[in-house]
């Protein structure tokens, strides 16, 4: 198969599907302007031949990372499986109208947690926290909660996809995509 994005779906289905947190539980990793890398765990919330869509604030240390150096990797991985998927790529905001979209179809409380959360900044306690959900809660009491500006979608466009499949003795199966122009690539690596 030539078509990565295609594969990677694919193999989500065989996880147990979009729906399932495991099947789309993915680790980005970002780096600061200094090359200093973090990473943590989002859900993949789109895949198209556009790439991958994940959402977060953008005031978060991944969003300040991002604005700083616009590129980063992901792995997906399925312990049961003997599968996993890395990707590689530069990363930009998704528009507002898409990031509304999402965000909109969320459930209301985690709606109301994007209000109340100032992700990644120091926390003095979690009744702060709670406070301030409790304050959002009566402040769009009855109306639909609008998108905070400061949270939104990122999208990852690959430049490289690696699919490593376990097999015994560690003779592990890896096959790599890479862009060249408007067509992937595909070749094997060692394991």
């Amino acid at each position: 198969m030539n078509d990565p994005y295609a594969l990677l779906a694919r193999w989500i289905d065989d996880a147990g599907g979009s729906d399932s947190v495991e099947a789309v539980a993915m680790c980005v990793a970002t780096a600061d302007a200094s090359a200093r890398p973090s990473a943590r765990i989002v859900l993949l919330r789109g895949l198209d031949e556009r790439g991958l869509r994940f959402y977060t604030s953008y005031e978060s240390r991944k969003g300040r990372e991002l604005l700083e150096n616009p590129y980063a990797a992901a792995v997906l991985y399925w312990p049961a499986l003997q599968r996993q998927v890395r990707v590689e790529g530069r990363v930009s905001q998704l528009s507002e109208a898409e990031s509304d979209a999402y965000f909109n179809s969320r459930p209301r409380g985690h709606r109301l947690a994007a209000w109340s959360s100032e992700q990644s900044a120091p926390l003095e306690s979690h009744e702060v926290l709670e406070e301030r959900f409790a304050h959002f809660e009566q402040r769009f009491e009855g109306e639909q909660v609008p998108r905070p500006h400061s949270w939104g979608g990122y999208l990852l466009v690959p430049a490289r996809f690696e699919f490593w499949t376990g097999r015994p003795n560690r003779m592990h199966e890896r096959t790599l995509y890479t862009r060249q122009n408007s067509h992937w690539r595909e070749s094997l690596l060692q394991p």
